[in-house]
């Protein structure tokens, strides 16, 4: 069996696309219609239903896939059995992570891993959307907050704890609030992806352990960056709820000052994602565990070691 019309194959499935997989293999259209086309032959069965405007998998094509998945990883588990003791691991890896964690934690820290790791190629998607793992290529994703049903396996690796800031000027001009009442005066800055005109408010748990309560506030500015987020408080434009990690180095050079610890969020949800196998191959393994090891002084809790299906 051709392990790079196997490869092909899958990732024309996973993306319902010729041209597509071809982009992210670095492959030519042709090459790789060619080899779908050669490997059908050799199994004796069509796999990929083609039309003018879609690809989409025959019955045929739905069963070999699992298979095909399973054989891929298993064999790249074998190819790589001895490389982390004889020349280390090799190949590409594609992570995608939230902007503010890339920048302060995860690049900072990224020459030690590479140095560890010379043969490998990593590319990191920064970007605080929620991007498609297969859709998109990726190995694995790392997500803060809760997770809807994706079909992935999710390994929640700890918390981040909350905290609400502002800025100097904007407490000098408003009032530093200490209770809940106070906040009645006083506006946030809100954060939604959609750009969303409601849901403005503050959220706090009502105590160590109780229930999480939501108070609706006045807002001026809605954001849909954790970047354009800080900016704004710094500005003056508002209180903002976020983990302590992000605020840490703005709080430590005087730009925020931290407010109403006893009424902060609940703390956010730190997972890594990856694709449904049974076989993780040896990179993906060594990158998510780099990758807990460097996260969990910043977490709540301890990185537990199982994995379960995202919910």
């Amino acid at each position: 069996m051709n392990l790079d019309e196997l490869r092909i194959f899958a990732r024309v499935a996973e993306l319902a696309s010729f041209s597509r997989a071809a982009e992210q293999l670095d492959l030519a259209k042709g090459g790789v219609s060619m080899a779908v086309r050669q490997l059908e032959a050799r199994l004796g069965t069509r796999l990929l239903q083609r039309t003018t405007r879609s690809v989409r998998l025959t019955p045929d094509g739905e069963r070999f896939l699992e298979r095909c998945k399973e054989f891929l990883a298993e064999a790249e588990q074998l190819q790589g059995m001895f490389q982390s003791t004889a020349s280390g691991l090799s190949g590409r890896l594609r992570i995608d992570l939230p902007n503010s964690l890339a920048r302060k934690v995860v690049i900072p820290r990224l020459p030690a891993f590479l140095a560890a790791h010379p043969r490998l190629e990593v590319g990191i998607s920064s970007t605080d959307r929620r991007v498609d793992l297969v859709q998109e290529g990726f190995d694995c994703v790392l997500r803060v907050g809760e997770l809807g049903d994706s079909g992935l396996v999710a390994r929640r690796i700890g918390h981040m704890r909350m905290a609400n800031a502002a800025s100097p000027g904007y407490l000098a001009a408003h009032g530093t609030p200490r209770q809940l009442a106070d906040l009645a005066s006083h506006r946030v800055v809100h954060y939604d992806q959609r750009l969303g005109a409601a849901g403005a408010g503050w959220e706090y748990v009502e105590r160590p352990g109780g229930a999480v309560k939501f108070l609706p506030m006045a807002s001026t500015l809605t954001v849909n960056s954790t970047d354009a987020y800080q900016a704004a408080a710094i500005a003056g434009l508002g209180i903002i709820q976020a983990p302590t990690i992000g605020l840490q180095p703005a709080v430590d050079k005087g730009a925020l000052v931290l407010v109403m610890p006893k009424h902060t969020a609940r703390p956010m949800p730190v997972s890594l994602l990856y694709a449904n196998r049974r076989q993780v191959p040896p990179r993906v393994q060594a990158v998510m565990a780099w990758l807990t090891e460097i996260l969990t002084p910043y977490l709540v809790e301890p990185a537990p070691g199982a994995a379960a299906p995202a919910k």
